[in-house]
């Protein structure tokens, strides 16, 4: 009998024993704790980083040596040509012209857009987009409506007319992949504002200044 009452009682010791075990291990909680470029796990039911340390993981830091790219200022005056097709309601236009100076490596321009053709009306909204090239560098740019305007000494032909506006930088390849930013927009042409149906073409200057946004 004394015997079979030893062994169950080692039985139940052993069994106590291993319910704590598992409960202290299901209790246990780890967390990494970083300061400056070093870091450490603490383990404890409550863990807590040590004074100075911090749960927040540092940023990557950026290679010695590497800096933003400096913007890219440009003035350039294009000058071309444009052909505009009227109609009774619209305007479809194209325009082409090339830089010699100040265009950060994009002397030639291309670029198409409409707007609404009304009568009597010396000032337009523009629409439109273009691209800047040079070699395997462009750059993309959309009129910004409705702040891009052209507008008539007259409201009838022949009239010289002026733009003003904006330029968005909408994309790029070559250097200018990912560009950013906003260009000023300025030029004039001689406008004889033709009978709907017929198309006009006419000598065009475009300048556009500001900075060019690269990564």
């Amino acid at each position: 009998m004394k015997t079979r009452k030893v062994l169950t009682t080692i039985a139940v010791i052993s069994i106590v024993s291993i319910g704590f075990a598992g409960s202290a291990s299901a209790a246990t909680k780890s967390i990494t704790c970083y300061k400056g470029t070093q870091s450490k796990v603490v383990k404890a039911a409550s863990p807590k980083c040590p004074a100075g340390w911090t749960t927040t993981k540092p940023a990557a830091s950026k290679p010695a040596g590497t800096t933003a790219a400096a913007p890219v200022a440009i003035s350039a005056t294009y000058k071309g040509k444009m052909s505009a097709l009227w109609s009774e309601s619209s305007i479809d236009a194209s325009v082409s012209g090339s830089s010699s100076t100040n265009n950060g490596g994009l002397s030639d321009l291309v670029g198409a857009g409409s707007y609404a053709s009304q009568e009597g009306d010396k000032c337009i909204t523009l629409a439109g987009e273009a691209t800047l090239k040079g070699g395997s560098d462009s750059l993309k740019l959309e009129f910004v409506t409705p702040k891009s305007t052209a507008c008539g000494k007259d409201a009838d032909g022949p009239t010289s007319v002026e733009i003003n506006g904006l330029a968005k930088i909408t994309g790029g390849t070559g250097k200018y992949a990912g560009a950013t930013g906003t260009l000023k927009v300025e030029g004039s042409f001689a406008s004889k504002h033709p009978a709907n149906g017929v198309t006009e073409k006419v000598d065009l200057t475009l300048t556009l200044s500001g900075n060019i946004v690269t990564k």
